[in-house]
């Protein structure tokens, strides 16, 4: 299944004109990051099937024009328990409520409180390993953009600035282990993880949702 999700992905991808950011980055060896349950992000596709009940994120980058987008969300599969659609629901209230923050004028630092603020009423932490990046002509750049709050990220948001926010929401904790493939991040606990993920080019007043 995962397999085939990587196939469909790369074909749609080639057959625009575009091609898939992920494939070699550093070795990275598939077109598409396929994450579930516990996996935070950067699941490698493999022959494994989805079943009812998995959430399952799908991340898709991709390279057009002399410019990367990036964007990913999160699924349910079939009928998922109320705690895992919370924790999917979740994930993507923390990104809308960080996106309608942007706007010149405002810190890269301050995303983080308001998602960290919604993550913790609702009983979830937010990972602190991985953060919201710069794309443009490179596919990871600065800014770096936590999700978390207290964070010590440098920077101004202004306009022309082309930046992600992907906040990855955990059930637990949010401490992370990273398999011996050198990619695949899962909770430290086993517990489930859900993201989303958009690409965000500053106004004059506020942002442009790219990856819409």
């Amino acid at each position: 299944m995962f397999k085939k999700i990587d196939e469909i992905i790369h074909k749609a991808t080639i057959d625009r004109g575009a091609y898939p950011s992920p494939l070699n980055y550093y070795k990275f060896p598939k077109s598409v990051c396929i994450s579930v349950n516990e996996v935070i992000c950067h699941g490698i596709p493999d022959k494994r099937a989805l079943k009812e009940g998995d959430i399952v994120n799908l991340d898709i980058s991709c390279y057009y024009n002399g410019f990367h987008g990036d964007m990913n969300a999160t699924y349910c599969v079939g009928k998922v328990d109320e705690k895992g659609v919370q924790l999917v629901n979740t994930a993507r209230e923390c990104l809308e409520k960080a996106i309608a923050m942007v706007k010149p004028g405002i810190r890269y630092r301050d995303f983080g409180k308001v998602i960290e603020e919604h993550a913790k009423k609702n009983g979830f932490s937010v990972n602190r390993t991985f953060s919201g990046h710069g794309i443009n002509q490179l596919f990871h750049c600065a800014p770096n953009v936590p999700h978390y709050a207290n964070n010590k990220a440098i920077g101004i948001v202004k306009p022309g600035h082309c930046f992600t926010i992907e906040p990855m929401i955990c059930e637990g904790g949010w401490r992370d282990e990273i398999w011996p493939d050198d990619w695949t991040a899962v909770t430290s606990d086993g517990k489930r993880s859900a993201q989303f993920e958009h690409t965000l080019l500053v106004t004059e007043d506020g942002c442009e949702i790219l990856t819409k």
